[in-house]
C-alpha cells in the first residue's frame, strides 16, 4: 500500500529566509539523508523532496471553466507542508512506524495519508 507523508512546519517559528531556502539544521538534514537512505534500502520509498515556501504558492481555480489564479497559500494557517514521503509499505502500523522514524529525523510533525486504490 501506498502512503503519503506530510512533513508539518510551523510559520510562526520561521523567517522569511528559512521559508524560502529550508529550514532544517545541518544535523537535521544528515538525519534526513539517513532516513531516506534507510527507506530506499528497505525498498520503502518511492519519492522524497522538500517544498518551497508557502509565501511561493500559486492557486488555479478553474472549477467554472474561467482560470483564477491566486497567488499564496490555499489557506491562512500557521502550519504548512514543508516536505513530502511517498512511501511503500505492507500496511499502516508499518507507514506509522516509518513515520515516526521520519519524524524524529527531521524534528518536525508528520501526517500519514493512505493513498486510494486504483
Amino acid at each position: 500500500m501506498r502512503y503519503i507523508l506530510f512533513v508539518m512546519d510551523d510559520m510562526t517559528i520561521r523567517s522569511d529566509a528559512e521559508l524560502t531556502n529550508g529550514t532544517a539544521t545541518s544535523d537535521e538534514r544528515a538525519a534526513i539523508d539517513a532516513f531516506n537512505d534507510r527507506l530506499m534500502a528497505d525498498g520503502h520509498l518511492l519519492f522524497a523532496g522538500g517544498l518551497g515556501s508557502p509565501n511561493s504558492a500559486t492557486v488555479i481555480d478553474n472549477r467554472s471553466g474561467d482560470a483564477v489564479v491566486i497567488d499564496g497559500p490555499s489557506s491562512e494557517s500557521k502550519e504548512y507542508v514543508a516536505g513530502i514521503w511517498i512511501i511503500d509499505a505492507p500496511d499502516m502500523s508499518v507507514a506509522l512506524r516509518l513515520a515516526a522514524d521520519g519524524s524524529r529525523a527531521c524534528n518536525r510533525k508528520i501526517e500519514v495519508r493512505q493513498f486510494h486504490s486504483a
